[in-house]
């Protein structure tokens, strides 16, 4: 049987895997966006806050997959949520470091003059610094996330759901019947959709960032 024939063969089930796979990295995502943003508004006026911020954020990126797996399964066993808890974790430090650098690049001019106006501190941050830190903000969650989808993939190993179930099945049962079908049709599954997140991305910017802004 030829890969075509495989996925055609096993659509409703890849489909589903594919639908569990985007999810589970889309809300790792959003997670990971609030958390981020929160820890850039509470830093990036302070320079060492900003430092031990990103600092951290580095230092959970530099854990390699299956060890955070393996600390967190004994602790939330088996299944989503080690996974997503991974994920998020991963997640945070290009959202936090974009939301840093995009609120410390704000034209302190610009804040001035929205003070002058009467804004109090919390709206010049809700109404101008963070719509202009915006295109900051969603670069960090695009690289983010394009980078949780090859990660979502090890997150079988604690039973996540997505393709990695149909990568690990098939690198496992190597050598027998479709299973390189199997591990290509998961691999090729993670890359189109990671194609077509980047599109949504694309799509996201073009309607939330004012041309001023990507001019």
């Amino acid at each position: 049987m030829n890969l075509f024939d495989y996925v055609a063969d096993r659509w409703d089930r890849l489909a589903l895997q594919s639908w569990l796979h985007v999810s589970e990295v889309v809300q790792a995502t959003l997670l990971a966006a609030v958390v981020g943003v929160l820890i850039g508004i509470a830093v990036y006026r302070s320079p060492i806050g900003s430092a031990v911020a990103t600092a951290l954020a580095s230092t959970i990126l530099t854990i390699p997959s299956f060890a955070l797996l393996g600390l967190l399964i004994p602790v939330f066993g088996l299944g989503p949520t080690p996974a997503v808890i991974a994920l998020v974790l991963y997640a945070l430090l290009p959202i936090t470091r974009n939301t840093i650098v995009g609120l410390a690049g704000v034209d302190p001019a610009v804040t001035d003059a929205a003070k002058g106006i009467g804004m109090n501190r919390f709206a010049v941050l809700a109404r101008v610094e963070l719509r202009l830190a915006w295109p900051a903000i969603l670069a960090g969650m695009r690289v983010a996330t394009q980078m949780l989808m090859g990660i979502a993939v090890i997150a079988a190993y604690a039973k996540g759901p997505g393709l990695g179930g149909e990568v690990f099945s098939g690198l496992t049962r190597a050598g027998s019947a479709n299973a390189t079908n199997q591990a290509l049709a998961g691999t090729l599954g993670v890359v189109i959709l990671a194609l077509l997140l980047e599109g949504v991305y694309f799509l996201i910017a073009r309607f939330t960032v004012s041309r001023g802004i990507r001019g």
